[in-house]
This record gives structure tokens, sequence and C-alpha cells, in this order.
């Protein structure tokens, strides 16, 4: 009796595995799992702003004048760059234990996931996370031209001096699709003078009418929202934010009142910038641009590649539609990508137990 050709088994076996794992990753889906970050420690010359003896360190820091206080935006589609930004911002801090993350997260959104994922990886980061009412700002939201940008907690940097601390009273808000190669305090640092109420680098050589519709400057009452104005384009998503200020001025609902007769009336067509260039622009304070080299997503349509604009960095920002970590898991980067990947703290699948 001849024995079956042990090729054919091996196809077998090799096919039985095949469906057994497509059945198992269709039942359950794989959670991304981040690598711990090493741990980053002050210089000699920072000042000292927790005294070993004190219960709470961790609450002092978030509500001290002397730390720097970080506000970002936490959720599970850009859990993966966030990670990569807070990293960045620890490795080229001189003084990574006076930093303060202040995450504001979807009301609606697992906070408990949220915290584990960041503490976990960053054990010792001193940090807290605000729940964000999405109904609070839903009712206001019109569809721009990408839907990603219409996310209600893409707005929520509208509120920060509501959700924050009346204790925290300046904040440098970053998006989660940047890295910074520069030490944050420089950025924080930024005199705001005697009113402004903050500051971002500006871009006077793009086409400011561009950002508002025809209806905007057809209407006589509606374009003279910048009369005695020099209104330059600027990127929200680095800012150097006085809350104080901000709290005084009640800017939360300028900018809601704009969102409002956008509803009635369409005089923008981007998402949550519009609002703060109507309310804010040629009043803030100009950053050098090396704080927000923005755009290297590419446009809001395509994602294409983008180069550097000329100048030094300190902060790389990937605004726009392509995403660093999704051109990289697609084997398609741009060249500036290999720039974000250093900080990737992605766990692979592929990564063996030893």
């Amino acid at each position: 009796m001849s024995k079956p050709p042990r090729f054919d088994l091996l196809l077998v076996l090799l096919f039985t595995v095949i469906a057994l794992a497509s059945n198992s990753v269709t039942a359950t889906p794989i959670t991304q799992q981040f690598k711990e970050a090493p741990q980053f420690y002050n210089s000699p010359d920072c000042a000292v702003l927790v005294d070993e003896d004190e219960s709470d360190g961790e609450a002092s820091i978030l509500c001290s004048d002397q730390a720097v206080h970080v506000a970002m935006t936490l959720d599970t589609a850009y859990i993966r760059g966030s990670m990569a930004a807070i990293l960045s911002v620890l490795q080229h801090s001189s003084c990574p234990q006076n930093i303060a993350f202040h995450f504001v997260a979807s009301a609606t959104a697992n906070a408990s996931f949220l915290r584990a994922t960041i503490s976990s990886s960053f054990p010792y980061l001193n940090f807290r996370v605000y729940p964000f009412d999405d109904s609070s700002v839903s009712r206001l939201i019109s569809t721009s031209i990408r839907s990603a940008l219409d996310c209600p907690l893409n707005y929520a940097r509208s509120y920060l001096a509501n959700l924050l601390p009346p204790c925290v009273r300046r904040v440098v808000y970053l998006d989660s699709d940047l890295v910074l190669v520069d030490d944050i305090a420089k950025l924080a640092a930024t005199p705001l003078g005697d009113d402004s109420v903050l500051a971002a680098p500006e871009h006077c050589n793009a086409n400011f009418t561009t950002y508002f519709t025809p209806t905007f400057w057809s209407n006589p009452s509606l374009s003279l929202t910048f009369a005695n104005r020099k209104p330059c384009y600027f990127n929200t998503g680095v800012m150097v934010i006085d809350l104080d200020r901000w709290r005084e001025g009640d800017y939360t609902t300028k900018i809601e009142e704009w969102m409002e007769l956008q509803k009635r009336i369409r005089i923008y067509e981007l998402g949550s910038l519009p609002p703060f260039l109507l309310v804010f622009a040629g009043n803030i304070v100009p950053v050098d641009h090396r704080w927000n080299q923005h755009g290297l997503g590419g446009d809001n349509f395509r994602g294409l590649c983008r180069d550097l604009h000329p100048g030094p960095v300190s902060l790389l920002h990937w605004s726009g539609k392509g995403k660093p970590w999704v051109r990289l898991d697609a084997n398609r980067p741009c060249p500036l990508d290999a720039l974000w990947a250093p900080y990737d703290l992605l766990e692979t699948p592929f990564a063996l137990d030893s």
C-alpha cells in the first residue's frame, strides 16, 4: 500500500491553520498594545515642584504655575499618534518631570482603558483625563470637507478653559499627529504681552479669503469682521493659550456664536479652524514657524507627500489627511514619515516572548 503524499498533508494542515486564524481574528478584534517608554528625569537646574514627603505630588504639579501644562485630546482612533507625541515631548524636555499633561476624552469613551494605556507606557507621567460632553458641541457642528474634521472631540480645544481646573492658567495645546524635536518649555514661555489670549505661528502669505465662502465676503456686515485687523492664517494644532484671559473674555461663547451662524448661513468649509480665525486672527502673538512645520499629512483630500517649509524645525506636524502611522503600516510612507517612526511605541503583533 502506498503512503499518502506528505506534500498534500502539509497543504491540508496549512489551510486548516489559516482558516482557524481567520476565524479567530474575526471573533476577537486585536487591541493595540504599546511598549513602555523610558523614564526621563529632570536636569539638575530644574525647579523642584514636589516635596519628596508630599503625599499627592502629581496633583500639586497638575496645578503648579511653574509646571509646563500640555493639553491634548485622547481617543482610540488617534491613540498611537498621541503616544508618539507624548514621548517626543518628554524626550526633548530638560525638565520632563515638571510637565503636566491634561488629556480631554469624549465622555462616552472608555476612560479607564485610555488611562490604563497611558499609564502602562508612561508609569511616571503627571496626567489627568477630563471627560468632554460631545452633546455640548454636536448640535453646533456643520459638515465640512473631511469627515474627520467633524468629530466633536476636534472642537474640544475651544472648551479647555471650562474643562481644565481654574488653577491651570496657561497651557500649550497640541494635536495628536505631531512630534517635538525641541524643548517644549521654550514654546510654553512665549510672552503673550499685556492682553493677547493666544500665540501660534502665523502664515500671512496664505490666501486668507479662501478660508471663508463667497457668502461670507459678499455680506456687508460679515465682511467687516476683520476691519482694523491684519488677519493671517494660523494652524490651531499648536497654540499657547492664556486660560485666565480666555475665561475673562468668554471666548468659548464667541466661538459658539460663529458656529451657530454657520448652521444658518454657510460661511466656511473647514471644521473647527474658521471660528478660531474669526475670533482671533490678527490679534494673536506670532510664534516662530519652527514650532509648527505643519501640512506634512498633505491636503484634506489625497494626503500626498510634502516637504518641510524652509528654516529650522522644532515641531513636525502631520496635519492633513495622511497620517504617518497609516502610511507606514501600508508600506507606502512619505520620506518625512521616517522622522515620526522613532517615537512610535506600538508593540508589533509579531513580537514573540523570549
